[in-house]
């Protein structure tokens, strides 16, 4: 007898049914997202193949404007690993040598410390080095012929990570850590320890940085305030006293040294830090070194250049960028950097993009030092306290090593043959004679000393005018150098004139070895003359922060340090305060407020038949870029502009081609993940070359790799000034002097325009610190110091960086040339200038920048996920695109407003200015569109989301037959069984 047939219940039909609905929710939930977030998977993912279409009768023109040079990333990144090598065996600062180096090949050396182990690459965040893609200390040193004692770095490399060291956690305080992480050499083992006994030791001291946090300045009280959850007390923070900073050496560093200075025949101490440290301990005493070599980050091949160096293959040429001082709690900047609070503000930005609560208050720092940062504080103390007028101070003591200082395994002589004035220009000759017996290079710097009247301006008595680097110089040879600088560069900012003032009087020309050391000096006399006009564009010269100078002049009075009385007005410590009591508004911004009431509504979507190639090569300011503007639609450009994050999306009506735009500040990087491209050594490092040659073939080579990978814009070079030696990005900074950081940079952004990589120079402006960097942080300076320090790095590319672009020029394929600016992109910063964002402040990014500077281009925000950065503030102060997800963020406001449209367009000129003149329109010729297939990923997205749907569609068929039987059951009166359908049973047919 058959078997009879189960009935059907109605969980079988509801089961079928939720899993058939189910199914088809998320394939449209993946389609919606993956949509949503297409910039960001075509980024990581790889993005849609296009082919471009060419006007009949242009296929066969030259549109190859770069010349590529590399067949792939992989050649690329193996040519550029090369100059990392170079860079740092030229930037490596020889800091003390008592005859310990050049090492002969085939010493014995022991590695020891844990960083020479597990060395500094790079730094976290936008500087993020992979290390695995990395010569290792160990076989750089190796490479180099010395022999390496593996009893002892074999036990440090097996040991090391069971002692925690410094992390910083981008903008997460109660994460972050402050531990050195050296090793007690106490706790070597025993076979280690005695292994180093006649060897030669190399200690590496190490100290990292990253974005999102600063380095400690109070190792204990960040300890006991309990702030993060995972500083908590260990073995090391047992040794730390009270004051003790993240800078100076610890119990245990100090242990290693006192070990090496005891068992081995020399101590040489290798830093691996990209920021001065306290080393006065290693100059004499118990923990003299025999020699101390800085060598910064290492970047790829780093370490095989620390290699050549300690056997003598390379020369060290080196010079700091930075001033050393003996101890940092004694700087003017120590106490006033971090921030404080306002107390009094509550509410204020209170919701971010990315969920994550604000404080909805307010912090702020106080830049009271003026124009004395850094050596022209040091250098104008000495002054001053030779002259009677600072009483205490003594040079000697205070600083270990001088701004421009630097060592060499040979001699040199250098003598001022002339200094002149003539006109505009005071131009300097000197020439460099090799006194020694090996060939080498040196660095010839020309500073100068304004006069000074008590009461007047502020100005520090010494100030780099110039510099230039040798050739290498055989034992005996000779090399005249010719140094110019404008007469203009002397002038001082005088906020009551909104100028430039050049006092009158004997300047002194003087050739140094260093900030501090004098070869010799000459006189020039000037006569009084104030600039008050920009020296480039013409443009009239005011006060555009005054707001800046007014605070500072009323809430730091009597702690604004001046050369008149330093003693009396060295800065205290900030302490928190109140908004209302400095007299400041803080208030968020509202788009409705700015609206113009003049405004017209602009031409959108006409078909005027142009495409962005044709712009190449053009003037910014030609009519015909009005008739290309004149065919974009709104949703065009809000559709670009505010989705940016590491590119910009194609416009179909201009035929503008998407571009890709990654980090960093070490070379095309990714905190994400390895992008298979070169990692360079630090910016500190490179600025340590203090050779612009170099400089410009390093961004040269970034420029061809960008070639190689498809890259066409870069978030680097970095240009923000070593204020404090605690900031946490100072290994992405070059230097604290901004004609020094100014000039090396700008030779990087000419060197990559050169191949067509529009460098996006960042963080602008006074972004000088981590710290509450996305916390409504508000950096308050006088006018002057900003002009004359902290805006001065980035001038300097703006007018000076430049290259030369091949376009078409006629209707028969001609090519042309043209010389143009190549600083054409800019990334504003998170901090606050004054009380208003620095992305949306006008007078920082459109009338300083743009107005006064000349600079034509495009401004990028910093990674846009928090409510202050408001994109309206960002187009009516001058910054262009969003760094950002469009999905995660909200949408531009009043788009359908003259104000905001008129914005928008003026955003999209300057942004589509600067692709028109890269590597974008590679292969482009004049009237070409672009044509674009199908990404790898969405297609995926389209495969699966098929065979989610045909499992739907199973799914619903089974719930379509399990009603139909249901229905058949109830009429034939053979429900199932109500205990039946209380069973939990698997849907069956």
């Amino acid at each position: 007898m058959a078997k009879a047939k189960k009935p059907i219940t109605r969980r079988a039909f509801v089961g079928n049914a939720a899993v058939s609905a189910g199914l088809l929710g998320i394939t449209a939930a993946a389609n919606v997202g993956t949509n949503m977030f297409r910039s960001l998977l075509d980024h990581y993912l790889g993005g849609r193949p296009s082919t471009v279409e060419h006007v009949e009768g242009s296929e066969n023109w030259d549109t190859a404007y770069y010349d590529a040079q590399y067949r792939g990333r992989t050649q690329a990144t193996a040519a550029a690993n090369e100059i990392v090598d170079e860079i740092l065996g030229e930037g490596a600062v020889l800091l003390k040598n008592n005859g310990a180096l050049p090492l002969a090949a085939g010493t014995e050396v022991s590695l020891l410390g844990r960083y020479a182990a597990d060395p500094i690459y790079g730094g976290a965040g936008s500087g993020t080095v992979d290390p695995n893609a990395c010569v290792n200390m160990h076989d750089g040193i190796a490479a180099a012929g010395l022999n390496i004692n593996e009893t002892a770095f074999g036990w440090i490399n097996d040991n090391y990570s069971n002692y925690p060291k410094a992390e910083i956690t981008m903008d997460d305080p109660s994460t972050a850590t402050y531990y050195i992480g050296e090793i007690p050499f106490s706790a070597y083992s025993g076979e280690a320890q005695a292994s180093i006994s006649g060897t030669t030791a190399l200690v590496v001291i190490g100290r990292g940085g990253g974005e999102g946090g600063d380095l400690s300045r109070d190792l204990l009280g960040d300890l006991n305030s309990g702030v993060s959850k995972n500083f908590t007390a260990n073995d090391e923070t047992a040794n730390y006293v009270e004051g003790q900073h993240e800078l100076e050496l610890t119990v245990e560093e100090k242990s290693v040294i006192a070990a090496a200075k005891a068992n081995c025949d020399k101590t040489i101490v290798i830093v691996n830090a990209s920021t001065p440290m306290e080393l006065g301990p290693l100059m004499s005493g118990e923990y003299e070194a025999d020699a101390i070599l800085c060598v910064g980050s290492l970047g790829a091949t780093g370490s095989t250049a620390v290699g050549k160096l300690l056997t003598g293959e390379y020369n060290p040429s080196g010079r700091t960028t930075d001033i050393w001082p003996a101890d940092f709690t004694a700087d003017p900047t120590f106490g006033n950097f971090g921030g404080k609070h306002y107390t009094d503000v509550s509410g204020f930005y209170e919701k971010n993009y990315n969920n994550v609560a604000s404080e909805g208050t307010a912090y702020f720092v106080e830049y009271k030092e003026g124009v004395y940062m850094g050596y022209r504080y040091y250098e104008t103390a000495a002054a001053e306290a030779e002259a009677g007028n600072y009483a205490g101070f003594d040079y000697d003591s205070a600083v270990v090593f001088p701004f421009g200082y630097g060592l060499s395994y040979t001699t040199f002589a250098q003598t001022l043959d002339s200094v002149e004035a003539s006109g505009d220009t005071v131009t300097v000759t000197a020439t460099v004679t090799n006194a020694g017996s090996v060939e080498g290079k040196d660095v010839v710097e020309v500073y100068y000393s304004a006069p000074y009247t008590k009461g007047g301006i502020e100005k520090p008595a010494v100030v780099l005018a110039g510099f230039a680097k040798t050739s290498a110089l055989a034992a005996g040879a000779s090399e005249t150098i010719k140094i110019e600088f404008p007469v203009r560069q002397m002038a001082s900012w005088s906020s009551e004139k909104g100028a430039y003032v050049l006092d009158g009087g004997d300047y002194v020309i003087s050739l140094r070895t260093d900030s501090h050391t004098v070869v010799d000096q000459k006189t020039v006399s000037v006569t009084e003359k104030t600039f008050d006009t920009d020296e480039v564009t013409g443009t009239k010269l005011q006060n555009q922060f005054a707001d800046l100078t007014e605070y500072m002049e009323k809430n730091c009075k009597g702690e604004m340090l001046s050369r008149s009385d330093f003693k009396g007005t060295f800065p205290k410590p900030a302490e928190d305060k109140d908004s209302a009591d400095c007299g400041i508004t803080i208030a968020e911004y509202n788009w409705k407020d700015h609206e113009d009431s003049a405004a017209t509504m602009p031409t959108t979507g006409a078909s005027n038949g142009l495409s962005l190639i044709d712009m190449r090569g053009k003037d910014y300011d030609d009519e015909a870029w009005d008739t290309l503007l004149d065919q974009l639609s709104v949703d065009e450009m809000t559709g670009m502009l505010n989705d940016c994050a590491y590119n910009t999306g194609a416009v179909e009506s201009i035929s503008k081609p998407e571009t890709s735009e990654p980090d960093g500040p070490a070379g095309f990087t990714s905190l994400t993940g390895p992008t298979g491209n070169c990692a360079y050594c630090s910016e500190f490092i490179m600025a340590q070359t203090w050779n612009v040659e170099l400089m410009e073939r390093m961004g040269e080579m970034v420029g061809q790799e960008a070639l190689a990978s498809g890259y066409n814009g870069w978030y680097a070079p970095a240009f923000n000034t070593h204020r404090s030696p605690f900031a946490g990005r100072n290994f992405e900074y070059y230097s604290e002097d901004p004609l020094l950081g100014g000039k090396i940079g700008s030779a990087v952004v000419s060197g990559a325009a050169t191949n067509g990589c529009y460098a996006m120079i960042k963080h602008f402006a006074l972004n000088d610190q981590e710290s509450y960097r996305v916390q409504h942080v508000m950096t308050w300076a006088t006018e002057q110091a900003c002009r004359e320090i902290y805006l001065r790095q980035f001038e300097i590319p703006v007018k000076e960086a430049t290259c030369e672009i091949k376009y078409i020029s006629d209707e028969q394929g001609t090519i042309s040339t043209k010389k143009m600016n190549a600083c054409t992109a800019a990334m504003s910063s998170f901090n606050f200038v004054g009380t208003e964002w620095s992305g949306g402040r006008k007078s920082l990014c459109t009338n300083v920048l743009r107005d006064e500077w000349g600079f034509r281009g495009c401004v990028i925000t910093d990674f846009n996920l928090y409510g202050y950065m408001d994109k309206n503030a960002a187009l009516a102060g001058g910054t262009d695109l969003q760094l950002t997800y469009s999905a995660m963020t909200p949408a531009f406001e009043g788009t359908n407003t003259a104000t905001v449209v008129s914005q928008l367009r003026e955003s999209m000129h300057h942004a589509l200015y600067t692709i028109a003149n890269s590597n974008a329109m590679q292969g482009m010729a004049p009237g070409s569109k672009v044509n674009y297939g199908i990404a790898p990923w969405q297609m995926g997205v389209w495969g699966g989301s098929a065979a989610l749907v045909a499992l739907a569609g199973f799914f619903g068929y089974r719930a379509y037959k399990a009603r139909r039987a249901l229905n058949e059951q109830k009429a034939a009166g053979t429900d199932a069984p109500a205990e039946a359908e209380a069973k939990d049973e698997a849907p069956v047919e």
